[in-house]
């Protein structure tokens, strides 16, 4: 059998090898690991737009830098405090053409992101390349963290732009619902409620282990 992580895959699977038996096991998360309140969040001095992962891994290098370069700037001329925290180890030497100066934080390795994902006033998936579906999305839904993403970054989840999260694909579009987020508290934490539902529903570990174990 081959096992995709999302309907997405398989159906791309099936249409260049018909006769494979393809099973859909999703990525899961540990809901308890990752939840709202542990660990503390980092005490950060200004309001922080959060993305996390491997960074030098080629999505999450791309999708740093078009969100640096294209969307950062648009939030910034109306939030002029905010930061944007790159959470992840190994930073790419493309990563040197971060804008200077304090709008960018590059942290390198952390023993653990959650604090950081905590800390988040908003959480981003800014991903425009790519496939199967992104642990990051389910630690910050987890976490009950409000999250924009495009349309690729929350593929292969059953999502509902407004619902779960905010989606968005184009750069003024992702700046204009990274500060609704940043200015409305009450989007934040129904957002984030909601999220928290969406993972522990469907992507818990203690869910999907077990189809694993049957199809062994």
């Amino acid at each position: 059998a081959v096992l995709p992580v999302s309907p997405d895959d398989a159906q791309a699977i099936a249409a260049i090898a018909p006769t494979v038996d393809v099973r859909v096991i999703p990525n899961g998360v540990d809901t308890a690991l990752y939840r709202p309140g542990l660990p503390d969040a980092l005490r950060l001095q200004h309001p922080a737009i959060v993305f996390t992962g491997k960074m030098d891994f080629r999505p999450n290098v791309d999708a740093t830098l078009w969100f640096a370069h294209n969307v950062l700037p648009l939030i910034r001329r109306e939030a002029p405090d905010v930061r944007f925290w790159i959470v992840g180890q190994n930073p790419h030497p493309r990563l040197a053409s971060l804008p200077a100066g304090a709008a960018v934080e590059l942290t390198g390795w952390v023993e653990d992101v959650r604090p950081y994902i905590a800390a988040a006033a908003a959480y981003v998936v800014p991903l425009r390349i790519g496939g199967g579906t992104r642990l990051k999305i389910l630690e910050a839904m987890a976490m009950g963290k409000a999250m924009v993403s495009t349309t690729l970054g929350c593929e292969g989840f059953e999502v509902v732009d407004g619902q779960e999260l905010l989606i968005a694909d184009e750069p003024s579009e992702f700046a204009a619902a990274v500060l609704q987020l940043l200015r409305q508290p009450a989007t934040r934490e129904r957002l984030g409620r909601a999220a928290r539902r969406f993972a522990g529903s469907r992507y818990d570990w203690r869910m999907i282990v077990p189809k694993l174990e049957r199809l062994l």
